[in-house]
C-alpha cells in the first residue's frame, strides 16, 4: 500500500480498555493528535502495520490524551494482544460520511427522496450508525433489507432515530428471517 499524502507515522502499543465501549486502543501522541484537532475534525483513517486500514475517530480520554480504538475483529486479523507493538499511519478522513456508503443504500436513497432528505438531515454520527449497521451485512440482499429497515424507521419516526424503537425493529426483523 502506498503512503497517503499528508499521512503521519508513529509507533504505539495495544492497550486493553477499562470501559464497556471498546476492548482495546492505542495512544496517539499529542503532537500528532493536535494536528488533526487543529483541522477541526476528529475523523481519521489509520493503517496499522502496513496491512489493515480503517476509518475511525480520535477518542478523547479526558484531558489526558487521545486514542484510536481497535476492535476485536481487527485485533484478531493482525494477531494483536495487549502490549503488541503497532506501526501506525494516520491521515485526515476526507470521505463524506466517515464510513463507506454501500452502493445498495445509495441506490435506495436515490429512489426515496424523503428518505434521502431525512438521512442527510441526521447528524454525522447518526448517519455513521446507519452506515455501520448496513455495512456489517455479509450479503447484498441483507444490505438492502437493512437499508429498507433504516428508511422505514426514519419514515415511522418522522426523520428521527429512536434507538430503543430501532433496536426493537431490528430484533423483530431478525426474528422474521
Amino acid at each position: 500500500m502506498e503512503k497517503p499524502e499528508n499521512a503521519l507515522e508513529f509507533s504505539a502499543h495495544i492497550e486493553l480498555s477499562d470501559n464497556k465501549l471498546w476492548g482495546a486502543h492505542f495512544h496517539v501522541p499529542d503532537p500528532i493528535a493536535q494536528v488533526f484537532l487543529g483541522m477541526g475534525d476528529k475523523r481519521v483513517v489509520v493503517r496499522i502495520n502496513g496491512i489493515l486500514e480503517y476509518q475511525c475517530a480520535l477518542v478523547s480520554m479526558g484531558d489526558a490524551y487521545y486514542v484510536v480504538t481497535v476492535n476485536k475483529k481487527n485485533r484478531d486479523a493482525l494477531k494483536l494482544k495487549a502490549g503488541s507493538p503497532v506501526q501506525v499511519l494516520i491521515w485526515k478522513d476526507e470521505s463524506t460520511y466517515g464510513l463507506p456508503m454501500p452502493e445498495s443504500f445509495a441506490e435506495l436513497l436515490a429512489q426515496d427522496e424523503q428518505g434521502n432528505a431525512w438521512f442527510h438531515a441526521l447528524t454525522p454520527g447518526k448517519q455513521r450508525n446507519i452506515l455501520y449497521y448496513i455495512n456489517q451485512a455479509k450479503t447484498i440482499d441483507k444490505q438492502i433489507d437493512r437499508g429498507l429497515l433504516m428508511l422505514e424507521h426514519l419514515r415511522k419516526m418522522n426523520g428521527k432515530i429512536d434507538f430503543k424503537i430501532l433496536n426493537a425493529d431490528i430484533k423483530a426483523a431478525n426474528r422474521n428471517v
